[in-house]
């Protein structure tokens, strides 16, 4: 079973939204709800990907390794032409 939220939409967004279900043969509802979740699955995404950042940060202070910019990417060209291509070896601080 599914909750009823109330929003208040500025009238130029539901003018928007109105004209926009009108055009697609959508209603109004489908929209909002397609608005919602795309943007709580971006927000997730973001979320996550600070999180792994912060990880690899925290990492990078305990270990002190580094990957040289131009390494990384002469991997990266190694590896498009043969998957098995070994890493670079890390760079210590």
């Amino acid at each position: 079973m599914t909750a009823t939220t109330t929003i208040r939409l500025p009238p130029e967004l539901r003018a928007r939204i109105n004209a926009l279900a009108k055009q697609t043969g959508r209603s109004a509802h489908s929209l909002i709800i397609e608005a919602v979740e795309r943007h709580a699955a971006y927000e997730e995404q973001m979320r996550s990907l600070v999180e792994e950042a912060l990880a690899a940060d925290a990492d990078i202070e305990l270990t002190g390794e580094v990957y040289r910019a131009e390494d990384v990417h002469a991997w990266l060209a190694r590896l498009a032409r043969d998957p098995s291509a070994k890493r670079p070896k890390p760079w210590r601080r």
